[in-house]
């Protein structure tokens, strides 16, 4: 999948694609079928996303609670599983944010991105003030010369789709529902880092991330599937997670710390893709560490218990 992050320069190649625009936060099944409308209405045009990054949203209320589902290197990959050609990932600047809906339909899809066809989804603002409407597209398409597809909103089990939705069903340490809304289990993407080695010492050596800028999910222990993406061992695994503070050594920026079941090695600087499969238990603070192995051993064989009959 090709990345393109200007649309003031794009080459005669890049122009021409059928695009689905949004944020794209998720990668939700609702996601999902307006990628797939965009690959239907237009079968012989390479198939692309337009979205954003920052998302508008953290370029706007910047000090606001962290909200997102995920990052963007982790929406490109998702976007790449779902046969993606061309990704245009735009930076979210204040003069992107300031063009009219006119300017935004001439500028950066007609005259910029060259695009043949978008889809959106119904419920789509652009512009400055998102005073736009997918209906306003639909006219600016027909002045200009691009066709517009708007897409219906989704629903499952009576709601609609939405990444709202799906942050409800984390924050309630329901990952099952969430996923069931994504179309895969909900993954937490990032660069292992360096701890304090505690877990290794308490024979449970684990992989920590960050998760900083996305929405917890509910603080505790899931069963969790892991893929490392890259190095030496490159593969897909079974593990548990704990999500949280770590009340017992009382921490206070909260992380992701992941123990890969039968595995030896180092992971440092590897890239890791966490999948939450079931919410286990919330955090706890034990009397002792004596406790608290015996707890972290119960945890994993529960994990092994959920993991091998999905």
């Amino acid at each position: 999948m090709q990345i393109i992050r200007d649309f003031q320069f794009v080459t005669p190649e890049d122009r021409g694609a059928s695009v689905a625009i949004g944020n794209f936060d998720g990668v939700h099944v609702g996601h999902r079928s307006v990628i797939e409308l965009a690959h239907s209405v237009a079968p012989e045009a390479p198939l692309g996303v337009l979205t954003f990054e920052p998302h508008p949203r953290e370029y706007f209320a910047p000090d606001a609670p962290p909200f997102r589902l995920m990052r963007g290197n982790a929406r490109a990959h998702r976007l790449e599983k779902l046969g993606v050609q061309k990704l245009y990932e735009l930076p979210f600047n204040a003069a992107l944010a300031g063009l009219t809906p006119e300017e935004f339909a001439r500028n950066v899809i007609c005259d910029g991105l060259g695009l043949a066809h978008v889809v959106v989804g119904a419920d789509f603002c652009f512009g400055k003030g998102r005073v736009g409407t997918a209906g306003d597209l639909v006219r600016f398409g027909d002045q200009m010369g691009f066709d517009v597809t708007i897409a219906p909103l989704m629903e499952k089990s009576e709601n609609v789709v939405s990444s709202t939705a799906i942050r409800a069903a984390l924050s309630d340490g329901r990952p099952r529902d969430a996923a069931a809304m994504l179309g895969h289990w909900h993954r937490i993407e990032g660069e292992v880092i360096g701890g304090e080695q505690r877990g290794r010492e308490l024979g449970f050596p684990t992989a920590n991330m960050s998760i900083e800028g996305l929405h917890p999910p509910k603080f505790g222990v899931y069963a969790v599937l892991v893929d490392v993406l890259n190095g030496p061992h490159m593969g897909s695994y079974f593990g548990a997670a704990s999500v949280g503070t770590r009340p017992m050594f009382n921490g206070e920026v909260p992380n992701i710390e992941t123990f890969l079941f039968d595995f030896s090695g180092d992971l440092y600087g590897a890239t890791l893709s966490v999948g939450l499969v079931e919410f286990l238990r919330p955090e706890m603070k034990f009397d002792g560490l004596d406790g608290l192995i015996s707890q972290m051993r119960d945890d994993c064989d529960t994990a092994r218990g959920i993991l091998t009959k999905i």
